[in-house]
């Protein structure tokens, strides 16, 4: 299995007397030679860069080993150090030779990390004990375990793919753009069916259930070009409430869906806007994007006047439409129209 590759994660805290020490680690036979060079190497490094603490994830050799490391330092409050910081990290180890996924799929990881060392550093304000950082630390062992296996199906069930690139499909054509997308809107409304309403399973798909995130990615030939649509369809539980803004970064459209039989998601289509609008960089001072009534075949059912949407959509500065995840009624429309406008905004 793929999460084979994860060797052991090992938790470091800086202590002022007594330099780097390991604090915790998994597995907890983990020979004390390798926990101390983690802990030594992880630290010294800010030294050679004049202590900036980096910000993303950072990949580190431990040759000695034929390991490497992913590292993410964290920051808290602590008026027992000095200028009131304490530095600690948090570093997960692979074998040398399996560091492709880990570089392949650095954004989905980055966002695990990043959810666990804000829990650490909540622990530490409230003088939590080791026992609960160590709880939070295993859980992102498992979490990397999960997303790995989900990777390693994607894996395999695109290789048969790859003897066909889509790009030779399309008449030879180079990609020329690459869009970002993100759907969202409440569960249930439809978001995943039309996704695969559009792409009609011919891409490749990534579900990655510990972070809620679905992945699809569809070439798409527009008069001389090829754009290639990479499409995130951002789980609507509330418990991936904290992990969502890591995923609207870079964003440069964004589909907003609700069920025109449930009104209460109709009414949360403003939240979703509110809450990608914090995350997105607009282009040209302005969000690109769709709002969609969904369900439209459920005739008897709907709840929603289609004037309402048309006016929401005109104070958000989006386009709306009524369509059919169902019957596909619009769906490929939508995502041609969108493709165009994206393709002309970097005119």
């Amino acid at each position: 299995m793929l999460n084979d590759i994860i060797k052991a994660i090992v938790y470091t805290e800086l202590n002022e007397g007594s330099g780097p020490s390991p604090i915790l680690w998994n597995p907890i036979d983990l020979p004390e030679k390798l926990r101390m060079s983690v802990a030594i190497k992880t630290i010294t490094m800010l030294t050679t860069d004049q202590g900036a603490i980096p910000k993303s994830l950072v990949i580190m050799p431990f040759p000695s080993f034929n390991l490497k490391g992913i590292v993410k330092y964290i920051e808290s409050q602590d008026d027992k150090f000095k200028g009131g910081t304490a530095l600690s990290t948090i570093t997960l180890l692979f074998s040398e030779a399996d560091d492709l996924i880990f570089y392949k799929y650095m954004e989905y990881l980055e966002s695990a990390f990043t959810e666990i060392a804000q829990k650490i550093i909540m622990l530490k304000s409230k003088n939590k004990t080791s026992n609960d950082i160590f709880f939070e630390i295993n859980n992102l062992y498992l979490n990397i375990s999960e997303i790995l296996n989900d990777l390693q199906k994607k894996e395999n069930s695109t290789s048969d793919l790859e003897a066909f690139p889509e790009e030779e499909m399309n008449d030879e054509l180079e990609v020329t753009f690459n869009f970002k997308l993100v759907v969202c809107g409440d569960p249930g409304v439809g978001k995943t069916s039309t996704i695969l309403r559009f792409t009609d399973d011919a891409f490749t798909r990534t579900y990655i259930p510990t972070l809620g995130v679905n992945i699809s990615e569809k070439n798409v030939k527009m008069k001389n070009a090829l754009a290639k649509l990479i499409i995130w369809d951002i789980a609507g539980q509330i418990k991936f409430e904290a992990m969502r803004r890591h995923f609207y970064k870079g964003a440069e459209a964004v589909i907003l869906i609700f069920d025109l039989t449930n009104r209460k998601s109709y009414q949360n289509i403003v939240n979703w806007y509110r809450d990608m609008e914090k995350n997105i960089i607009p282009v040209k001072d302005k969000i690109l994007g769709f709002i969609l009534g969904n369900k439209e075949d459920l005739v008897n059912g709907r709840t929603i006047n289609p004037e309402e949407p048309l006016l929401l959509a005109e104070q958000l500065n989006l386009k709306y439409l009524e369509i059919s995840a169902l019957t596909g009624k619009n769906v490929e429309e939508m995502f041609l129209k969108l493709t165009d406008t994206l393709i002309n905004s970097k005119n």
